[in-house]
């Protein structure tokens, strides 16, 4: 593995996902293949679980990470080409990013879309750059249009709770939109579809409120439903998550609180296991009798971020010991 974008860099799920359920069984098994090596975490944005999940990753295979918030502790950077720097901006990428080439081993990036242009935010500019100019690989801790370490991370926590199921009957897996107080981006749903159609081991239903379809290269292969309690029939996971509208980008055009899971929901469901990859707003997103209850992997996910990075970690890094 040379970087991990999307999953598109990923020739083998299962392998990666066994790999993390291999960590997860015995963190320190390859302690030493990240000694002398070093990771630099760049945000652009705030994080809690993906900062932590990926510095504790990375320490369990020998690195030294280096935390770096851009935007607080550092010069505001400049991404576009030509651009005369006259303003705010006081670095460009192309001199800050091959600099941090030579310090780091991987480099890490979390980015943010700005929900206002759909062309820019999803031209993917910021990582893109980093990839560009920086010289080593590049690992997104989230992009504007993918969080492909949360993703991994939910594939690996169906693959732990999987229910019995007759021979030949995949899982069936929904996608449901959620309410929430303000435009969110589409990236972790965007990510989730794409995931779990290259996994190919689900019947997979995206379900939302019309007008929030999402951009159909990620969402092919799924079954796309306006009604919530149709799609949530015989399910096995259901995976709640609020995004802003995609045509009418960053638009919130619903705020129907009926869209909330509840365990009313439950009951349409075949005991379905319920994900969010957090933050939550509870009682707005999902209930306190769901995230409080038996079906909630919530906290088994969170947790299972710090395997999903140390899969991706040593991958790119025994990929770097035989060039």
């Amino acid at each position: 593995m040379q970087q991990f974008l999307s999953v598109d860099d990923v020739s083998n799920i299962d392998l990666l996902v066994q790999q993390a359920l291999a960590y997860k069984a015995d963190p320190y098994r390859d302690r030493e293949l990240g000694r002398s090596k070093r990771i630099g975490l760049l945000f652009l944005n705030p994080s809690m679980r993906t900062r932590l999940s990926t510095q504790v990753a990375a320490q369990n295979l020998g690195m030294e990470a280096i935390v770096f918030n851009v935007g607080s502790e550092g010069w505001a950077l400049e991404f576009a080409e030509g651009a005369i720097m006259n303003g705010t901006t006081v670095e460009h990428v192309k001199d800050a990013a091959p600099v941090m080439g030579n310090y780091f081993d991987i480099l890490a990036i979390r980015t943010f879309p700005s929900l206002k242009s759909r062309e820019e935010d999803y031209s993917e500019a910021y990582i893109r750059q980093f990839v560009k100019y920086a010289g080593i690989p590049v690992v997104s801790l989230e992009s504007a249009t993918l969080h492909p370490l949360q993703s991994l991370t939910d594939i690996i926590t169906m693959t732990e709770a999987l229910p019995a199921l007759p021979p030949g009957k995949k899982p069936k897996v929904v996608l449901t939109w959620a309410p929430h107080v303000k435009a969110l981006p589409q990236c972790v749903a965007n990510s989730f579809a794409q995931w779990v159609n290259a996994w190919g081991q689900a019947d997979f239903v995206v379900t939302h409120p019309e007008g929030y379809e999402l951009d159909t290269r990620f969402t092919n292969g799924a079954t796309i439903m306006h009604d919530q309690e149709m799609a949530l029939k015989d399910s096995d996971f259901v995976y709640v998550k609020n995004w802003s509208a995609y045509s009418d980008y960053g638009k919130v055009l619903c705020t129907d609180e009926a869209w909330m899971l509840n365990n009313a929901k439950l009951q349409l469901t075949n005991n379905a296991k319920v994900m969010h990859c957090l933050p939550v707003r509870r009682n707005v997103e999902l209930s306190d009798e769901i995230l409080d209850g038996p079906n909630s992997l919530v906290t088994r996910e969170a947790s299972n971020r710090v395997w999903a990075a140390q899969a991706v970690l040593a991958e790119i890094l025994r990929s770097s010991i035989k060039r």
